[in-house]
């Protein structure tokens, strides 16, 4: 009895110990509400990379429906027909796991038609801190997001 419970710790052990690497980067992986409880995104895995895709937003400044928003201001005409809702607007992380961080990503600005550098990270209190900058972390902008 001993040697089974004994060789089933083992078997979880080992199994827990394969599981980890891959637990450590999905952990970003599902849907996010932005502080200013005005944004939704949901963030998973495609190969590698890591990737944001719009859910569902709030302007209240105007009285669209959120279907109707356009992607009106990117810099390609042939993609300014494309709707905001559903949108990927962060592609490209990677984790990285010495730093327990997502880099090297790209994140749309919509409202400007602007792409930026991306990273992410999950703090002490789990909350997702988005960084989009441009060529250097300290010139830019942090949102945060709550797990929903």
């Amino acid at each position: 009895m001993a040697n089974q419970v004994l060789c089933s710790l083992l078997v979880l052990l080992l199994f827990a110990n394969n599981s980890l690497p891959n637990a450590a980067p999905d952990k970003i992986c599902g849907k996010w509400m932005s502080d200013e409880k005005n944004l939704i995104i949901n963030v998973y895995r495609e190969n590698s990379e890591f990737r944001a895709k719009i859910m569902w937003f709030d302007d209240k400044d105007d009285t669209k429906e959120m279907e109707d928003y356009l992607d009106k201001h990117n810099p390609d005409p042939a993609l300014r027909s494309r709707k905001i809702l559903g949108m990927n607007v962060v592609e490209k992380l990677v984790y990285v796991p010495k730093s327990n961080s997502w880099e090297d990503g790209i994140i749309y600005d919509a409202q400007h038609g602007r792409h930026w550098n991306s990273s992410a990270y999950i703090d002490s209190q789990g909350q997702l801190k988005v960084k989009g900058y441009w060529h250097f972390k300290f010139l830019g902008r942090t949102m945060t997001f709550k797990r929903i």
